[in-house]
């Protein structure tokens, strides 16, 4: 894991990617899926920018099909407001 992100300039300074990541699964993310009384947990951005996240709730508790679904969702999100990720992975 790095902790140290490449820099992107906004309007309020400079935001790492792992900031800009952490506020779409606040802002975006876990609206999504707290309706479902699940969450999500940030466990890392590697340095080929693939985030690791941790499912909690009912979707982290073995119900494979459920979890595939989740994760692509979160996915789909995570690409579309931080472009410059990869790919989104579960870890236990």
């Amino acid at each position: 894991m790095i902790d140290h992100a490449p820099t992107t300039r906004t309007e309020g300074g400079l935001e790492t990617l792992r900031d800009r990541v952490a506020r779409a699964l606040d802002e975006r993310v876990r609206a999504e899926i707290g309706a479902d009384g699940d969450d999500i947990e940030l466990v890392g951005l590697d340095t080929d920018r693939i985030v690791q996240v941790r499912l909690l709730g009912a979707c982290g508790l073995g119900c494979s099909s459920a979890m595939v679904a989740r994760l692509m969702m979160v996915d789909a999100i995570l690409r579309a407001e931080v472009p410059e990720i990869r790919f989104v992975e579960a870890v236990p």
